[in-house]
C-alpha cells in the first residue's frame, strides 16, 4: 500500500514540477500564475521527495534529493526571474549548507555501511 502511495504523490509532484499551471486548473478549477507556479513546483519537489522517502531504506537519500533540488530550483528563480522576496537568497544558502550536510550524512553512512 505504500508504495501505491508512493507512486500516486511521485506523479503528482512530477505534473506539478512539469506544469504546475494545468494541475491547477485540474484541482482548484484555476490555473495557477505567477507566483503561484513557483510554489507549487516547490511542492512538487516535495512530493517526489515524498515518494522517495516512503520506498524502504531510502529516508536519507530522499531529503538530500529534496534540498538539492530546491536549492538548484530556487537558485535559478533568484536569477532568472523578478521574483526575489527578502528571504529568498537566506533560503537558498540554507539549503545549500542542508544538502552539504546531508551529503556528509549519506557518505558517511555509506562507508560504515558497504554492501
Amino acid at each position: 500500500m505504500l508504495v501505491l502511495a508512493a507512486l500516486a504523490e511521485g506523479a503528482t509532484g512530477l505534473a506539478l514540477v512539469i506544469v504546475p499551471s494545468r494541475v491547477g486548473a485540474l484541482l482548484l478549477g484555476n490555473e495557477l500564475t505567477g507566483a503561484a507556479t513557483t510554489v507549487a513546483r516547490v511542492a512538487g519537489i516535495a512530493l517526489i521527495a515524498l515518494a522517495v522517502a516512503c520506498w524502504p531504506g531510502r529516508p536519507l537519500i530522499a531529503m538530500l534529493m529534496y534540498s538539492g533540488a530546491v536549492t538548484l530550483y530556487l537558485g535559478y528563480v533568484g536569477f532568472a526571474t523578478s521574483w526575489t522576496g527578502p528571504l529568498l537568497w537566506p533560503a537558498v544558502v540554507l539549503h545549500l549548507i542542508l544538502t552539504a550536510l546531508l551529503t556528509l550524512a549519506s557518505i558517511t553512512h555509506q562507508l560504515r555501511n558497504p554492501l
